[in-house]
């Protein structure tokens, strides 16, 4: 269990699972870079946060519901939890793009639903993504295997905070999403590589073939 004055935002298990520097960055360097991606789900989460909680279809839905955990050692606020009339709690996080190729998404749904037993004191078996790219709702068990991916990265994030070192970067794919591509510069370690490469062998190609003065 954790003291309260250690809580990490919940959001940053998302941050870790998509990279530890990105993670490192915005937790232990306290930066922030805003680029389309991150601007779009800023948008959208104050739009979902602001609405007002409403009761439709024997279904009660409550906005911005402030959570923690003491197991996980987090705090945070949901998007939407949804209390139906035959005790089903269910949370449901909002994202604006399509569903991603890792778990990240699935582990910030998941500790959501940890700090919400504790809380409440009941059981939260599934939970939901909706996607606004596909205007589609995922239904995602919340497992045991996905609980213990969620606790795992839990403790990873914790261990990161508390050592307070920055990792290196490396260039990836996913690179060109981030808000940070331009401070953490990963394309040094990869893409810009073979440029400098290339143009070194133009220069030099150059200083061959021009006439001496």
């Amino acid at each position: 269990m954790y003291p309260e004055s250690d809580y990490l935002l919940l959001s940053g298990l998302q941050h870790l699972r998509f990279c530890p520097r990105q993670c490192a960055l915005i937790h232990i360097e306290q930066l922030w870079k805003e680029n389309f991606f991150t601007a779009s789900g800023r948008v959208l989460h104050e739009k979902v946060h602001g609405g007002a909680g409403e009761s439709r279809n024997h279904i009660r839905t409550e906005r911005g519901l402030k959570i923690f955990s003491r197991k996980l050692g987090l705090i945070g606020q949901t998007d939407a939890v949804e209390f139906y009339r035959d005790g089903r709690i269910i949370p449901v996080e909002y994202k604006h793009g399509e569903p991603k190729p890792d778990t990240s998404d699935e582990v910030q749904l998941c500790a959501q639903a940890i700090c919400l037993e504790e809380m409440l004191g009941s059981s939260v078996s599934e939970g939901a993504l909706f996607y606004f790219k596909i205007r589609r709702r995922i239904s995602v068990p919340i497992t045991a295997e996905l609980r213990k991916e969620t606790e795992e990265l839990a403790l990873r994030f914790h261990h990161l905070v508390e050592d307070g070192l920055t990792p290196k970067a490396e260039y990836h794919k996913k690179c060109e999403s981030c808000s940070f591509i331009d401070e953490c510069f990963p394309e040094s370690t990869g893409r810009n590589k073979s440029v400098n490469i290339y143009l070194k062998r133009r220069l030099n190609e150059e200083e061959e073939i021009s006439p001496a003065l």
